[in-house]
Order: C-alpha cells, then structure tokens, then sequence
C-alpha cells in the first residue's frame, strides 16, 4: 500500500507499507463485541422466557431489553454455577459424563455461557434494534406442555395459612370421569393458585411461591361399598383396577410415555392420593391441582410392558450430622432386558446429585450424572435413540452425594442425623425414572433399529448399550436362537 506525502519545500515523497497476511488476519480477528439483541436475546427467548415472562412463574420477566438489563450480573452468576442447585435454567445434566441426548433440553451450552458473562462485564451493550429476533407469542399461562389435553381432572381446593406448618396426609378422591378404557400418551400435573404473578413473594421455602411439594398417586376403580382400598405392595403393581402414575412435585416437567407402552387408564377410576405434602409460601393460599391426560388412539394397544422395579433405599438411609460428601448406594439386577425411557433422581434437602451406572460382564458405564434441588425437582427423558438398551443380568447401581453441613442451605440443622421418611427433613433415595421390559426379539429389533440410525459398527463403544455393537452376521442364526452369532 503506498501513501503519499507533500512536504513544504514541494518535494513529493513516496512510502510503501507493506500489509502482510498477518495483519489481515489480526484485523479480521478482532472480538466483536456482544450484545443483547445479537446475541443475548436468542438465548433467553430459548431458554429462559418460558418461566421468565409476564404471565410466567418466575419472580420477573426476561422479555425485553429494559426487563433484562437490571439482571445482567445475576443472570451471568446463575447460568455460570455449574450443573447443581440455583443454576438457571434449571437444569442439572453434567455435560462431560454420560448420555447427552434428552427431549426438551433447555440447558446452555459452555459457548453460551461464556458469552452472556463477556456481555455481562462489558456492560451489557444493548445493541443494534435491526439484530432483536422478533418477540415470541405465548399461549396463556393456562397452556400446557403436553399440548390441549383430552381429560382434565381437577383436584379439591386446598386452603394452606401463610404460616400454617408442613402437612402430609391424603386428600379426597376425585372421578375421572372416563367412560372407556384408553391409554395415555402424555401427563401433567399443574397446581393453580391464587398467588399473583410476579407478587415480589420469594419466601425461602420449598417452590417459593406453589404449596403443593408433592403428590404420590394413582388411578383406581373403586367399590362404593368399601372403605380403605390400599393396595399391599405387591396388589399395587398387579390389580389391573390400579394404575400407578409418576410422582408430582414442584417444578417437575411433564412426563411424555414410550409410544410402544402407553399406560392404562381405566373406565371408571378415581385419582386416589397416597400421600400430600403441603408447604406455606408465606401468604394464605388458595389452591388444588389439575392432571391433564393426552390419550392415545382409541384402537391403540402397547407393545412393550412397563418395567417394574425398585431402585433405591428407603429403609436404612443413614446420614451423618454436620458432615458433607457422604454417599449412599442402591442396586437391582434386570430380570429382564429393558429400554431405560427417563432417569428422575429424587433426594430431599441433603441431596446434591445422583449418579447412574449400568455394569455388565465386565463393563462398568455411567450412563449419567446430575445435580439435585429440592425447590426444583426435575425429571430427563432420554432422546429415543439414546435410551439405555440394558441386557438382562445387569446390574444398575445408583449412587447419592449428600450435605449434611452448614454449608448447605437446604437443610434446616445440619446438627441433627437424618434417616428415612416422608419429611423433607427426613430423606429418600429413588431413581424414580420410567423402564419398559423388552422379549429377546424386541431387544434385538431396538438395537439393529439404533445400529442402523446411527451407523454404528463393531468397533464403536456405545453408551448404555453394551450389546448394540455386536451386530448379527447369520440371520437364520438369529432366527433361531434370538442372539447374534
């Protein structure tokens, strides 16, 4: 490049500056920076308007720039805390163990992250309003995830005092009014209440501003010329009058079924409550809840059987007092071969992860590790063609990180030992996720289906499905034994 320059005593003097390819590439190579509307945006209205918006849970709105500035810090320090309790959104998937692949993931990735800080401490420039994607449109707060359900059924109101203490008990049964067997597809449960959106209320109790924890529940035909009709424990998994459904709690997602083992709901039955927690949030509430069912095709009939199973410790949880990094264990052996569809950690207020693994022969995998918190229980349903595919003989080992100390906010008083119950200060240990069990051809026909989708060869070392590599050579072979050569 040649740049010319006059001097006074009219001698004209030429300069050549060379531009090299290293300067270009430094000019290129400058940061741009970052803004709100082109970069920031996006990410909320993907992630975070769904809670964080005018008619949402969450205690402010995230919609517009002017909504979004005051949080810049905040909402940096809470994306950027690592997969555990208070981490926004919540989401508590450890990304560097484990499956990755989940339905409805709304987690951020590291890059994003790492942006949204860089904006943060840049000053959180507004930006250029052409770069703004356009505003998302809501359904009403009153729409549900699982889409218009085909059968609501609402519970009792519930009236809990602003000061009232915790309460577990049974509520009255309600009808569902069905009047033909179906099967369902998709369950919500959502509690309605009188809290104002947006009330400024961020009691520090369990759900902040609901005061349903939870309810353990299920669906029964009942006789009107019998009183208690609790199933035992072995009556509640085979009276085909009683369908078991997965646990309500405070923040929990809906629950969306395998399409090949819908589960039953029976003409005729009643939603029956084992056990209600009620919390205070701090003011009078008014409230009850309300299950929404997306049914299946009335000429649907399931093809796989649920997996029943417990995996988890109820009965000697021992944890001690004022001591963190404690762990408790719990195993099974599959009797047969099962489809893992979802995996639901559930802890009380110790509670700060949950790992899963699967042994078999000699292969111990991880399939994943996830943070755990009690205001805001969540459950991971597995991308289809990520599911666990787990032979029969293996044995899943679920393994839970406790903190019992003063450094964990949750407890009540970290001084006191805690043992097994009901009570959020007392403690549980349950992989709550959904199974279904698989015959030898429908094992084999899952796996050649996940060998196929995802070019998997011999060679390939296959998370959750230790078998999917050994790829069947004499199809007559297979025919008649149900197993590769």
């Amino acid at each position: 490049m040649t740049f010319t320059f006059r001097l006074g005593t009219g001698l004209v003097v030429a300069a050549c500056v060379a531009v090299t390819p290293f300067a270009l590439r430094a000019e290129q190579a400058a940061p741009q920076a970052v803004t709100y509307t082109k970069d920031v945006a996006p990410i909320l209205q993907r992630s975070c308007e769904n809670c964080h918006r005018g008619d949402g849970v969450a205690p402010m709105p995230l919609t517009t720039y002017e909504e979004v500035r005051p949080w810049a810090r905040a909402i940096k320090q809470r994306t950027s805390i690592g997969p555990k309790a208070g981490v926004m959104p919540p989401w508590y998937v450890e990304k560097n163990i484990g499956i990755q692949k989940f339905h409805n993931d709304p987690s951020l990735s590291d890059e994003e992250i790492a942006m949204i800080g860089k904006w943060a401490d840049s000053g959180a420039p507004r930006g250029n309003p052409a770069d703004m994607p356009p505003p998302k449109v809501y359904a009403d707060r009153s729409a549900w995830a699982i889409g218009t359900p085909d059968l609501i059924v609402k519970m009792q109101e519930l009236t809990v005092k602003g000061d009232a203490p915790d309460w577990w008990g049974e509520i009255p049964s309600v009808p569902t009014g069905l009047t033909e067997d179906r099967y369902v597809a998709a369950l919500e449960i959502k509690e309605v209440n009188d809290v104002p959106t947006h009330s400024g209320q961020n009691r520090a109790t369990v759900g902040g501003r609901f005061v349903v924890h939870h309810m353990i529940w299920r669906t029964q035909v009942l006789d009107p010329n019998k009183g208690d009709q609790t199933p035992d424990s072995l009556a509640f998994f085979l009276d085909e009058e009683t369908v078991n459904w997965p646990v309500h709690e405070v923040g929990r997602n809906a629950d969306f079924f395998d399409p090949k083992s819908a589960r039953l709901l029976k003409a005729g039955s009643s939603v029956v409550s084992d056990s209600v927690h009620l919390h205070s949030n701090g003011r009078d509430t008014q409230a009850h809840l309300e299950i929404g069912f997306k049914l299946m095709p009335r000429d649907y009939k399931p093809t796989y059987k649920r997996a029943v199973f417990g995996l988890g410790n109820g009965v000697d949880i021992d944890i001690k007092a004022m001591e963190a990094n404690q762990q408790l264990h719990a195993y099974t052996v599959l009797q047969q071969h099962t489809k893992i569809i979802s995996f639901e950690p559930h802890l009380h207020a110790p509670g700060q992860r949950m790992c899963l693994e699967a042994i078999w022969g000699f292969n111990i995998q991880t399939l994943n590790c996830v943070g755990y918190d009690h205001n805001w229980v969540r459950g991971y349903d597995y991308d289809d063609d990520y599911a666990p595919l787990l032979p029969k003989g293996t044995i899943l080992h679920i393994i839970g990180f406790m903190d019992n100390s003063p450094t964990n906010k949750n407890v009540p008083d970290p001084r006191n030992w805690q043992g097994s119950g009901n009570r959020s200060v007392a403690n549980m240990f349950i992989d709550l996720g959904m199974r279904v069990a698989l015959t030898d051809q429908q094992f084999q026909d899952e796996m050649a289906k996940r060998r196929d989708r995802l070019h998997i060869t011999k060679n390939d070392n296959i998370i959750g499905c230790p078998l999917c590599n050994v790829i069947p050579t004499n199809p007559l072979l297979r025919a008649l034994t149900g197993r590769p050569e």
